[in-house]
């Protein structure tokens, strides 16, 4: 299936859409329409990448000779397979829409993520792009070395000796998730790696000024469900970022260009992480707890991953909680939403100390202390090797970037962002 045989299709499907009424005005009639329209452009497009991902990527990237990283890929995608992804004019007015009012482009960009990331030639380059300092740490990194500390907006940076202390400061709404927290997020994790007086990083949740908590610490509270409600959720500037650039970096580390005769690890410069657990690690948070090699936690904390009872995936935690607590308990988490408090057993699987609250900021000292050998840095690259290579890791996401990109767009997902909306605003007047 060449090119030329689907972009015609694909140009009719979308005329066709267009000629509908927007979304919220739609008839059943109309909406089983659509519903057809789509069925059928994204078996296309399905088809085109399938067969195709990696003349697309090397299009795009001159052979692979222009690194490209993911959003930036769409972009250009637009531009050369019109149709193939959404551009940024039909971006831009899914922005401005509700998720339920949403024509569900975000849809086609999971096909086309899908269809890159399960190659193994140009899904390894994905990850590989994307792991790259992004242009802002790079720019910000002589301001930080000369005031060693950065407030990027929903995360601060700050050096104390050799430790970057990374805290999540989006605490309006309990430093949950949102786009512009995942962007300043990979900048801080960026600054943390590129800058050479660091040994070793530290994640922590700051002061939360939500009036049910304010003036406490708090990790995580997941995605923001008030931003996926409103539609300012985005599927590759958020759900596939946060994996593919801050969480993946926190993990393997920032690609710097592999020097010659040393292959694939000869570029990547990696640190080990702490995380400090205040409050609660919910949904994402829980998430980011899985890549990093220390975990302190308060004694009061409890941990959970509520995905399931929201409709979506939980990032990658499919992929790496059982290694974490074993099958079984992965899934009572996973699909029965179980809640792990710190008392339990089986939350030291999950965090390496419980301390009370007046010893965190000790445990977190010597626990930088303990990890700043440069043995630590080789010993944590080869049990990633072993326990999450880049290929299993690769095919996961391909398969995520299908599922997560159409779970958005659910009637139960739908349901229950819109519960959260209404509850949320009755409590506040």
């Amino acid at each position: 299936m060449a090119w030329a045989d689907v972009s015609g299709p694909l140009a009719a499907g979308i005329a066709e859409l267009a000629a509908l009424p927007p979304v919220a005005r739609r008839s059943d009639p109309q909406r089983a329409v659509a519903a057809a329209v789509h069925e059928r452009c994204r078996a296309v497009r399905a088809a085109f990448m399938r067969d195709h991902g990696d003349d697309v990527h090397a299009t795009l990237t001159e052979d692979g000779r222009l690194p490209m990283r993911l959003d930036a890929l769409l972009d250009a995608a637009a531009v050369r397979f019109p149709g193939l992804v959404p551009d940024r004019a039909a971006l831009a007015a899914e922005r401005s829409a509700p998720q339920r009012a949403k024509e569900g482009w975000e849809v086609d960009q999971g096909i086309f993520a899908w269809g890159l990331l399960r190659s193994t030639r140009a899904g390894t380059a994905v990850i590989t792009d994307m792991l790259r300092p992004t242009v802002t740490a790079e720019r910000l990194l002589s301001e930080f070395r000369g005031a060693d500390r950065l407030d990027l907006g929903t995360v601060t940076i700050e050096r104390h000796g050799p430790a970057a202390h990374v805290t999540l400061a989006n605490g309006a709404v309990l430093n949950a998730e949102d786009d512009s927290l995942v962007a300043d997020l990979e900048t801080a994790v960026d600054l943390a790696l590129l800058d050479d007086r660091i040994a070793v990083g530290v994640l922590r949740g700051g002061v939360v000024s939500h009036p049910k908590h304010r003036g406490r610490r708090i990790f995580c509270a997941g995605i923001n469900l008030t931003h996926l409600y409103e539609g300012k959720i985005s599927f590759a500037d958020f759900l596939l970022r946060r994996e593919l650039g801050p969480l993946n970096k926190i993990m393997r580390g920032i690609e710097t260009g592999s020097p010659a005769g040393l292959g694939d690890l000869g570029g990547r410069r990696e640190k080990p992480w702490i995380a400090v657990v205040d409050g609660f690690a919910i949904g994402g948070g829980m998430q980011m707890l899985l890549v990093v090699d220390h975990v302190i936690a308060d004694e009061g904390v409890y941990f959970s991953l509520p995905a399931v009872r929201e409709g979506i995936v939980p990032g990658v935690a499919n992929l790496r909680l059982s290694r974490r607590l074993g099958p079984r308990a992965a899934r009572q988490v996973l699909l029965g939403g179980r809640r792990i408090d710190a008392a339990e057993d089986v939350a030291r699987q999950i965090c390496d100390q419980v301390v009370p609250a007046e010893a965190i900021d000790q445990a977190v000292d010597r626990a930088v202390d303990g990890l700043q050998s440069s043995a630590v840095v080789a010993n944590r690259r080869m049990l990633h090797l072993s326990e999450e290579p880049l290929d299993r890791f690769r095919d996961y996401l391909a398969a995520f970037s299908i599922e997560q990109a159409q779970r958005l767009y659910h009637d139960d997902v739908l349901d229950t962002i819109e519960r959260h909306w209404i509850k949320r605003n009755e409590a506040s007047t």
